[in-house]
C-alpha cells in the first residue's frame, strides 16, 4: 500500500473504541485515542477501559498510526511536571513505558494551555519556556526508544487557534520536536462570547468582530516559525449553539442572549436541526461555513460542504493534513467520508 500524501487524523474517545469500524479506520491516517492524564509529573492510563483493543486494530489496520493522546481541556499536571527538569525527565520516562507497554506508535500533548489557568489548570509565565524543554525530553527519550526498536515514535501537540497561544509559546522551537502540530480550529467562538458566529470557518468574512479562521491560524503559525507542511487543521463534528438571538443577517454576528454553548451533534443536526424544526440552513460564502437559524436559536457546525473547502485549502497550501474531534459525534459518517474523499481526490 502506497504512503497517503495527507493526514487524515480523527480524534475518539476511550469508551468510543468498540464502535469504530474497520471501514472508517481504513479512512484515517491516524487514530488519537482521548485521554491520557498526567498525575504526578507522569502520563497514567490506568483509567482507560478499552486498551485491549489496541492490538486488534493494530493487526487489522496496519498502515493506521495510532497516538495516545494526553490532557485535554481541564486536565492538569503539565505546568507542575514541566517546571523541572527532574518532572520532564518523569514524564518522557513515562511516556516510553506508554510505547513499551501498549501498541502505540507516538505521544500527541493536548496542553490547554502552557501560560493559562481558564481551564482550571495550575499556570504559570514560566510554562512558554518549560513546554519546549519539556518537548524537547520527550523528543530526545522517543528517538533513544525509537533508536532501540529501529523505528520512530512520534510526538505531535493539539495547539489553540488563536494568538495567545502563540504568545504563550516558543512555536518556532517549539515545531522541530513535533511531527506536526494539529490546529484546533475549532471552538473559536462560543462559550466565551454572546457575539454569535462560525466556530469552526475557514476564513474570515466581513463583518466579524473576532477575525479567527482557520485560514488566519495557520497564517498566524506559519508566522511563529511553524512550517506549513507541519500543520494539520481542524474540523468539528459536532455544533456551538445560542439563544435569543435577533433576526438580523439570519442571526449571524448578532448579540445573543446566552454564550455559545455546545450544541447538538452531528448525527443530531442531520436528524432533527438542517432544515428541520423550523431551522433553516444558511451559508456564508465568505467564510466557508454553513448555520442554522429559526428566529431564536442560531447553530455553527461543519458539513460536507465546509469540509471540501478545508481539503482544497489543504491541497492548495501545501499542509500537511485535516484531523476532527470527535469521531462518535457524526453516527452518520458522512462528515469523515466527506474529508477522505475531499482528502484523497
Amino acid at each position: 500500500m502506497t504512503k497517503r500524501k495527507y493526514i487524515v487524523a480523527g480524534y475518539a474517545v476511550d469508551s468510543k473504541l468498540p464502535d469504530i469500524t474497520r471501514e472508517d479506520l481504513l479512512k484515517l491516517t491516524h487514530l488519537n485515542v482521548a485521554f491520557g492524564h498526567v498525575r504526578g509529573d507522569e502520563i497514567a492510563t490506568d483509567h482507560l477501559k478499552h486498551m485491549d483493543l489496541l492490538q486488534s486494530i493494530k493487526r487489522e489496520n496496519p498502515e493506521l498510526t495510532i497516538l495516545l493522546s494526553v490532557g485535554g481541556w481541564s486536565a492538569g499536571g503539565f505546568s507542575e511536571a514541566a517546571s523541572a527538569e527532574e518532572g520532564r525527565k518523569r514524564m518522557a520516562d513515562s511516556a516510553v513505558r506508554v510505547l513499551t507497554d501498549l501498541p502505540f506508535d507516538g505521544i500527541d500533548l493536548d496542553w490547554e494551555y502552557p501560560c493559562y489557568g481558564e481551564a482550571g489548570i495550575a499556570s504559570s509565565p514560566e510554562d512558554k519556556r518549560n513546554f519546549t524543554l519539556l518537548l524537547k525530553t520527550m523528543r530526545e527519550a522517543l528517538d533513544r526508544k525509537g533508536a532501540h526498536d529501529g523505528r520512530h515514535y512520534l510526538l505531535t501537540i493539539a495547539a489553540g487557534a488563536d494568538q495567545y497561544y502563540v504568545d504563550g509559546t516558543e512555536m518556532d522551537q517549539v515545531q522541530q520536536y513535533l511531527d506536526f502540530v494539529q490546529l484546533m480550529t475549532y471552538d473559536m467562538r462560543g462559550g466565551f462570547q454572546i457575539l454569535t458566529g462560525h466556530h469552526t470557518n475557514l476564513y474570515t468574512p466581513p463583518g466579524d468582530l473576532f477575525r479567527i479562521s482557520v485560514d488566519a491560524s495557520v497564517n498566524l503559525f506559519i508566522r511563529a516559525g511553524v512550517p506549513k507542511e507541519k500543520i494539520v487543521i481542524g474540523a468539528a463534528f459536532y455544533s456551538r449553539i445560542w439563544h435569543q438571538v435577533p433576526g438580523n443577517g439570519n442571526g449571524l454576528h448578532q448579540m445573543a442572549g446566552s454564550t455559545g454553548g455546545y450544541g447538538p451533534d452531528f448525527t443530531a443536526l442531520a436528524a432533527e436541526y438542517i432544515d428541520k424544526n423550523d431551522y433553516i440552513r444558511y451559508w456564508d460564502s465568505e467564510a466557508k461555513a454553513p448555520y442554522l437559524y429559526n428566529g431564536n436559536s442560531f447553530i455553527s457546525y461543519d458539513d460536507e460542504q465546509s469540509l471540501q473547502h478545508k481539503c482544497d485549502y489543504i491541497k492548495r497550501g501545501g499542509l500537511a493534513g485535516m484531523m476532527f474531534w470527535e469521531y462518535s459525534c457524526d453516527g452518520t459518517y458522512r462528515l469523515l467520508d466527506a474529508i477522505y474523499e475531499g482528502i484523497m481526490e
